[in-house]
């Protein structure tokens, strides 16, 4: 979805919570779209770990899931997500409006590793 909008560009993808981890790790993303239910940790206890483990410089984080979000709001807050938004709220066009999401993401900010791959 946000890779055919202007100004973002999709790094990776993860099949577990573990493997969210690792390539946040790796890649070091300005966002995460993190799915409630990852196998393995999940992704609420995977938004912790890639919370703690890039504590300098953080991306944002948003856990998607098909909960309403009075339910599962809190959760988000709780393992330092930047928000929680149900999947038939989001849209991509809502991650390229200013202000539309926590944090200084906009489509002038690119979602790769600021720096040359290894090739």
């Amino acid at each position: 979805m946000l890779a055919r909008l202007p100004g973002f560009e999709v790094v990776g993808e993860a099949e577990s919570g573990e493997a969210s981890i690792e390539a946040a790790r790796q890649l070091r993303p300005d966002l995460v779209l993190m799915d409630v239910h990852m196998p393995g940790i999940g992704g609420p206890e995977a938004t912790r770990r890639i919370m703690a483990q890039t504590a300098a410089h953080p991306p944002v984080v948003v856990l998607l899931s098909t909960y309403d979000a009075a339910d599962f709001a809190p959760r988000a807050d709780e393992c330092g997500a930047a928000a929680y938004l149900p999947k038939g709220e989001f849209a991509p066009m809502s991650c390229a409006r200013p202000g539309s999401l926590p944090g200084p993401i906009s489509p002038g900010r690119k979602l790769r590793p600021p720096w040359p791959s290894e090739s």
